[in-house]
């Protein structure tokens, strides 16, 4: 078995802006492959994954998470004991009102 083929050699790491792709630019010299990359940066300004959050704040987002149901509005009516479709056409409304409200 020869020498092997080539040779690896990294010039470089560039962080970019949170949301961008990452890259990679390959050159050969005749010796080595030369790459370079690019690597976005997180939210919290870092590369890589973000950190790990505090206890505080933790507690803050669960704490928060059930305000999202606070805008939708109980029905006001009861129970029709027959079918209705107005009554049900009001409560698949308020489903999808609920549904809109939980997400995030």
């Amino acid at each position: 078995m020869g020498p092997p083929f080539t040779n690896f050699v990294v010039d470089g790491v560039t962080t970019l802006n949170p949301g961008d792709n990452a890259t990679v630019s390959a050159s050969f010299d005749g010796m080595a492959v030369r790459l370079t990359f690019g690597i976005p940066r997180d939210g919290d300004g870092m590369p890589g994954p973000q950190g790990e959050v505090t206890n505080t704040q933790l507690q803050a987002a669960i704490d928060g998470s059930s305000a999202n149901s606070n805008s939708v509005t109980m029905l006001s009516f009861g129970a029709n004991p027959s079918y209705d479709s107005a009554q049900m056409q009001e409560v698949i409304a308020k489903i999808n009102e609920l549904i809109s409200a939980l997400r995030r």
